[in-house]
């Protein structure tokens, strides 16, 4: 279905090769897996499978790559839109519509589909991904994990035979996530599709696969089974860790697998330690109705407070309400009735300077914070407005991402390098107060790791971090306290360990692995076997 004989690429302006004399072969009815750490050209790989790369981004190609039989070298993208659909890292960026039947329907009027044919193929794929119940709604009014449910459609909607999805999961909570992934699983088995992800949570996708393309910094790849790639892959979730910590005689790609082959541990039970720290935020019986809306409430009467030294971490399904939330703390969201103060003071009322030093906000589209024409600018300039010592924004991005282009476009960065270089502009002004709206969207484990070591000492210092997420082994690592919210009502308020070990759905791997332990993480794993 999709060959690359000896294909190199490097992009305009760049001194390193992206991809370095790559060949592999993938079949029909395949799942398949690309890996590799953030910035490593995973995007790129989907890319040149639909000729979007070099036909739209410029650049140097050198070998051959033939889709269905076709040479996307010879064709344009446009051209292959039968054959391959793909959803990117940011779908909101491939809307052109404003509903989201309209947006669904939109490529079957453009590829001339009768009306009868249309209507059948746009009901199925509303089934299909649970959208029925949103088809009206406007896509500007969605949750991220919304949105791209409403991207997977619409590139399903047209019946390709390839489907490749970057990064389907980081904007979807759980339980989605797995009816998403499941969903793909099912129309590779039943109906022939081949389907490639490229995806960074893989302890959400490695039992669904069957083979793993695994790029290195080097630009070199490697393709291979899912269990012979994970067998020494330097990229690999909490479960397979735990796979090498237990010394098994092969790495357990599920929770049932590692359950069959791991000795019983003695393992003691965890205990959680509290903070007690002067209240920074005060929530107070907040309710916001959604835009236009006089009925339907996006939060309704969450009472809550935020202490220093405290990480919370709020979660719950898509839409439930927690980017709102996060809003309504630094003043981007009307009140419709309550109160939110921060320090004291309703944060609406904060100057400019006041609120960057009281509260900094990483949205999910942290592109949106980045207004300059390269890294180095973007930087600079954060170190004027935050008043902080020259260099300090560009050192904190140096940390999370490695070496780092500076002449580099921030568009023309990877998501989780946008992420970064948004979260190093927020950081390095020192607020008091850190809000964050899936912060780990897009990065690798070991960004994701220095991210963790940067928070957690930021709480030590007496300041408080909050984060939306539904990245549950993040939770496990980071957060002291865990919100649900559920159709805009806080449901429950405990402690990480009480919150993730009572939940199936929202439970770590490790806590799968190991239940009635209380053990959360790999580390708490390692220092109890004396590792």
């Amino acid at each position: 279905m999709i060959q690359f004989k000896n294909v190199s690429l490097i992009y305009p302006n760049s001194e390193q090769t992206i991809i370095e004399n790559l060949s592999f072969s993938l079949w029909e009815s395949e799942f398949v897996l690309v890996v590799g750490q953030t910035g490593v050209g995973k995007s790129s790989v989907l890319r040149l499978m639909n000729g979007l790369v070099p036909h739209h981004t410029g650049g140097i190609l050198s070998g051959e790559i033939e889709v269905a039989g076709r040479s996307t070298r010879l064709i344009k993208p446009g051209e292959l839109s039968d054959v391959v659909g793909i959803v990117g890292q940011n779908p909101v960026n491939g809307f052109v519509c404003e509903i989201v039947e309209d947006e669904i329907a939109f490529t079957l009027e453009t590829l001339g589909i009768a009306p009868d044919v249309m209507r059948k193929r746009i009901e199925e794929v509303l089934d299909l991904l649970a959208l029925s119940e949103l088809r009206s709604r406007e896509i500007a009014s969605l949750s991220g994990g919304e949105q791209q449910r409403v991207a997977i459609a619409a590139a399903l909607v047209t019946q390709p035979k390839v489907l490749l999805l970057d990064e389907p999961t980081s904007a979807l909570d759980p339980i989605a996530a797995e009816e998403v992934l499941s969903i793909l699983h099912r129309l590779v088995h039943d109906l022939g599709l081949t389907v490639v992800i490229a995806e960074h949570r893989l302890e959400r996708v490695i039992q669904f696969v069957d083979r793993i393309l695994l790029i290195r910094d080097s630009g070199r790849a490697e393709i291979g089974s899912t269990r012979e790639i994970m067998a020494h892959s330097p990229i690999a979730p909490p479960l397979v860790e735990l796979s090498r910590v237990a010394s098994l005689p092969e790495v357990a790609l599920t929770v049932r697998e590692f359950r069959k082959q791991a000795p019983e541990f003695q393992l003691p039970k965890q205990v959680q330690n509290e903070r007690n720290g002067e209240v920074l935020v005060r929530i107070q019986d907040l309710s916001v109705n959604y835009r236009d809306s006089d009925s339907e409430f996006a939060l309704k009467k969450v009472t809550l407070e935020i202490a220093a030294g405290e990480i919370l971490a709020i979660m719950g399904r898509n839409g439930a309400g927690k980017s709102t939330l996060l809003k309504s703390l630094v003043g981007l969201t009307p009140l419709l009735s309550g109160r939110v103060l921060v320090l004291g003071k309703d944060p609406a009322s904060f100057s400019g300077r006041e609120l960057i030093k009281a509260i900094g906000f990483v949205p999910q589209e942290a592109g949106d914070l980045l207004i300059e024409t390269s890294v180095a600018q973007e930087c600079a300039r954060a170190d004027q407005d935050n008043g902080c010592t020259s260099g300090k924004t560009l050192a904190i991005y140096r940390n999370l991402t490695g070496d780092a282009r500076l002449d580099a476009h921030p568009r023309d960065l990877s998501e989780g390098q946008k992420l970064s270089l948004a979260l190093s502009l927020l950081l390095s002004a020192d607020p008091k107060i850190i809000v964050l709206d899936e912060p780990t969207r897009g990065l690798d484990y070991q960004a994701k790791r220095k991210l963790i070591g940067i928070l957690k000492s930021i709480s030590t210092e007496g300041r408080a971090v909050l984060l939306a997420t539904h990245d549950v082994e993040l939770v496990a690592e980071l957060a002291d306290r865990v919100i649900f919210i559920a159709e805009g009502e806080l449901i429950s308020d405990s402690s990480v360990r009480a919150a993730l070990t009572s939940s199936p759905a929202f439970a770590p791997q490790v806590a799968k692995a190991f239940p009635d332990k209380g053990l959360l993480t790999v580390n708490e794993v390692k220092e109890a076997l004396g590792k």
